[in-house]
């Protein structure tokens, strides 16, 4: 444990990059995820289609499989996934193609979890709900962002919450691939400080564990802030 000990800024700086990984990826596979469950229970059967599709695939591809994609694949098939536009320094942070890459494969992978939590939930509201504001005229979109995704939210708290906590320990492949988030800086230490792996480990586990039990906590006091009786 003195490793990390002697090494604290290298540590809660390989935490912060885990938590911009999760911060960014959540809000983008949110926004995607979101769009996806519309056009899935949405009248339009290309867009339904498209919607069933890419949930379909992606859920069923594995995530190193699309992280591959992002470094090796898709680079040589659309230049501007190369990301080498993307050059952002926040104080000790700096944010690259590697950090980029990551956050497109975290968010498209998650996107398709996140549409499902989300087309529960709309199942979830009553159909009445629905045909009321049709029959005042809303049109689709009106519908789904006035009337039946505020209720569907929170009746998703809970498996969005899972699906978050998910995408929070499996920013830990992002170290795989370049970025030297918290599971990169553990097999640095681990190769640096070989005969105190076991510190290494603990000490790396209990930061992810303080991490989720956070997101929990939020997603509790969330739930109980919107909960109908």
């Amino acid at each position: 444990m003195s490793a990390v000990l002697d090494n604290l800024d290298l540590y809660f700086k390989a935490f912060g990059y885990t938590v911009f990984l999760f911060l960014v990826s959540a809000v983008l596979a949110l926004v995607l995820g979101t769009v996806l469950a519309a056009m899935r229970v949405g009248p339009v059967s290309v867009l339904r289609t498209f919607g069933t599709a890419y949930v379909t695939l992606v859920r069923n591809t594995p995530l190193v499989m699309i992280f591959l994609f992002f470094q090796l694949g898709a680079p040589k098939i659309f230049d501007t996934l190369r990301f080498t536009w993307v050059d952002i320094h926040i104080g000790p942070y700096d944010f690259t193609s590697f950090f980029s890459a990551a956050v497109a494969a975290l968010s498209l992978y998650t996107a398709a979890f996140i549409c499902e939590a989300i087309r529960a939930g709309v199942n979830a509201v009553p159909l009445g709900q629905a045909e009321a504001a049709r029959a005042i005229g809303l049109p689709f979109g009106g519908v789904m962002s006035q009337v039946v995704l505020p209720q569907a939210f929170r009746a998703s708290v809970p498996p969005l919450a899972s699906t978050l906590i998910a995408l929070l320990k499996n920013t830990s492949i992002a170290g795989v691939f370049g970025v030297i988030e918290a599971v990169g800086r553990m097999k640095g230490f681990t190769n640096d400080y070989a005969d105190e792996r076991v510190g290494i480990f603990v000490a790396f586990a209990l930061g992810y564990v303080v991490l989720v039990e956070i997101v929990s906590l939020l997603s509790t006091l969330l739930e109980r802030r919107w909960k109908v009786a």
